[in-house]
């Protein structure tokens, strides 16, 4: 039985386009910045390629949408289904905390650099270089929190596509949220603790795809590459 069978349910991971923060790789958690005109152009130009009818992201086959509540993350979701012939109110979108950003706490708008050398300064981590996956976040969330907030997500995921792992009703999900909390729920998704060394990249305005093996609940997998569906 093929992995690559469209029937079996899938999660799309959509990271939020440019904002002025992601340019310079500044940690942007709870600040709220909107897109930047290339950010923008980002998320329209996947959604005119990936999101309608008979594309890869049909919302014929979305079960549910599940959106941080961050301005830069609404703003993606509506451009995202502008092209689409059905309008973004009339699914069942949810916005939520559970896939907000990773709290930064006390590091937000600050540089991985600047972050570490604080923290040297401050005797925290002597030979180890500070690692956020392991570390966390000082006055933000510990991996322990993040990870407990994506189980929640992942559960409700899988009450969702449970009924539907060979194609029975739409039971497709949208995530659009932020580059670490999806890096971080793919990692979670895979069962991996957050510490894992799995390196992923996500580009802003980027699609992920996630589903899982042989049509198996217990089988949940990554795409490495899908096939585009035919267009007519």
């Amino acid at each position: 039985m093929s992995d690559l069978d469209a029937t079996t349910p899938r999660i799309f991971l959509v990271r939020h386009g440019e904002t002025e923060w992601t340019k310079n790789g500044r940690y942007t958690g709870t600040t709220d910045l909107e897109l930047t005109h290339t950010g923008i152009a980002q998320v329209k130009g996947t959604a005119s390629y990936l999101v309608g009818s008979g594309k890869l992201i049909d919302p014929a086959r979305i079960a549910r949408i599940w959106v941080s509540p961050r301005k830069r993350a609404l703003q993606t979701l509506g451009l995202l289904f502008n092209n689409s012939s059905t309008e973004p109110g009339t699914y069942n979108a949810v916005i939520t905390e559970d896939i907000a950003e990773w709290n930064y706490g006390d590091y937000e708008g600050l540089l991985v650099g600047e972050i570490r050398a604080g923290r040297k300064e401050r005797g925290l981590d002597g030979h180890v270089e500070w690692d956020i996956w392991r570390d966390g976040c000082e006055g933000g969330e510990s991996a322990q929190q993040v990870t407990e907030r994506l189980d929640r997500l992942i559960s409700e995921i899988r009450e969702i596509q449970e009924p539907c792992m060979n194609g029975e009703g739409s039971a497709d999900v949208v995530l659009v949220a932020h580059g670490h909390i999806l890096r971080a729920f793919v990692k979670r998704w895979l069962k991996y603790p957050l510490d894992n060394q799995l390196p992923l990249m996500f580009s802003p305005g980027a699609i992920g795809i996630l589903s899982y093996r042989n049509h198996d609940l217990d089988e949940p997998g990554f795409y490495l590459g899908m096939a585009l569906p035919l267009q007519e």
